[in-house]
């Protein structure tokens, strides 16, 4: 989907504008300069179209100086970032002379660029907006962000500007996102993969600036590959660089079948990491951990072990997803990746018959029954999937309020033993016997 940013300097209601937008009261509205400090995104849908837009915020900072560097940062990084940008101003204020700085950087770009100008909110103050039209950007749209007047113009002008909607994945094509912290060999991994330097490797921290899409056949099978690796982060100014890094991994793992989580071997797992992983679940997307620089690490007969083991105990919830030991740099074990993320993938897709999974269902009450609902026995009825990439299983027992974490966990451990979802992240949906609404 295409990707639509909104700047302006603080105080001229790009989060009330980015709320109407997405429908939804997700970015913090106040009246104080720089309450957005973390920067979040939402769906744009307008006229049967769907986009990505930003609300980029504003800074709390006692220096005039930074202040300035950091809306200047987040504009230049929303030009090289973004398909289009919303340029909010404040048409009963007038320009402010970091309007016209912000515009100065916007004129420089090929990119559409849409000047907003918000709290046009009777007669008197959108005739006021006039005057940002000697800003230089072309037509104003003068709007009110509270209560939306002079809105649909605007986003009709949007949707005609931005580029066409890429072409549909062929459903036969498995896409893979390269996923991790800067510097940890994704561009490596991907030009080991494709057999050519496609992306750019530097040890450079945060060398690539693009979500870069490489297509390839792998016996004969489709792959897209997605590197996603991280901006550089620049002196007092880093908050916009890690934002638009953290937003494209995030929309990276949206799209893909399977998310590939390279960490550096020395360094090990770390919070971030986790967190990218925990994303990529929640989404239900397909795992694997690839442990890179392995060539590096000093090692014994037992280091892969430990080192499985330390991964491990950071992840209890994860354990499902396969680890690798891979060095891209010498191409140590990499043909071990595509296979095993491609067994992932087909493992999104498997569907166990009725009777099998009844069976199971059957043998795992056995071993352990449920917890009992204020003395009365839980029954495990009947259980069926009701849905493949990702796997969903639905069980109907007579008391799905019943059922723990703890419970789910051990039908998820018992259905891995019985059946091939390593690197899958499972759905079980408890629903009443009598009823169609899941627990």
């Amino acid at each position: 989907m295409a990707l639509v940013a909104i700047v302006g300097r603080p105080n001229v209601g790009k989060s009330t504008l980015f709320n109407r937008f997405i429908e939804d009261r997700t970015s913090i509205v106040h009246d104080e300069p720089g309450v957005t400090r973390d920067r979040i995104y939402g769906r744009l849908t307008w006229n049967g179209r769907t986009v990505d837009l930003v609300d980029t915020g504003g800074y709390t900072t006692q220096d005039d100086d930074q202040f300035t560097a950091a809306i200047r940062e987040q504009v230049r990084i929303a030009i090289d970032e973004t398909d289009a940008i919303l340029f909010v101003v404040d048409a009963r204020s007038g320009i402010n002379p970091l309007d016209e700085d912000v515009s100065s950087l916007l004129r420089r770009t090929d990119k559409p660029v849409f000047i907003v100008a918000n709290k046009s909110d009777n007669d008197a103050y959108r005739l006021a907006s006039t005057e940002h039209y000697g800003l230089g950007l072309g037509t104003v749209y003068p709007i009110s962000a509270l209560n939306g007047s002079g809105t649909g113009e605007l986003l009709d002008d949007l949707m005609a500007a931005l580029p066409p909607g890429g072409d549909e994945d062929d459903p036969d094509t498995t896409r893979l996102a390269i996923i991790g912290r800067p510097n940890v060999g994704k561009s490596s991994l991907t030009n080991a993969l494709l057999g050519e330097d496609r992306t750019i490797v530097s040890n450079i921290s945060g060398t690539t600036r693009d979500a870069i899409d490489s297509p390839l056949t792998y016996f004969g099978r489709k792959v897209v590959l997605v590197d996603t690796a991280g901006l550089r982060r620049r002196a007092k100014v880093t908050e916009n660089v890690e934002f638009y890094a953290q937003l494209r991994t995030q929309r990276a793992i949206e799209s893909c079948d399977v998310a590939l989580l390279m960490i550096d071997a020395k360094d090990g797992l770390e919070a971030q990491d986790i967190r990218i992983l925990i994303d990529a679940a929640e989404q239900k997307k397909g795992l694997v951990i690839v442990v890179n620089k392995w060539d590096t690490v000093e090692k014994d007969t037992h280091s892969t072990k430990a080192a499985i083991k330390a991964i491990r105990d950071r992840i209890p919830t994860l354990g499902f997803a396969p680890i690798l030991f891979i060095s891209a740099k010498t191409r140590q074990r990499i043909g071990n990746v595509l296979k095993v993320a491609l067994q992932v993938a087909d493992n999104r897709e498997l569907k166990v018959p009725t009777r099998q999974l009844n069976e199971f269902l059957k043998e795992a009450v056995t071993k352990q029954a449920p917890p009992r609902h204020r003395h009365v026995p839980v029954k495990l009825n009947y259980i069926t999937q009701v849905n493949v990439a990702p796997p969903v299983f639905a069980i109907f027992c007579n008391y799905p309020e019943a059922i723990k974490e703890s419970y789910r966990r051990f039908l998820d451990n018992q259905l891995r033993m019985r059946f091939n979802f390593e690197g899958v992240p499972v759905t079980f949906r408890f629903r009443s016997k009598h009823k169609s609404k899941a627990s």
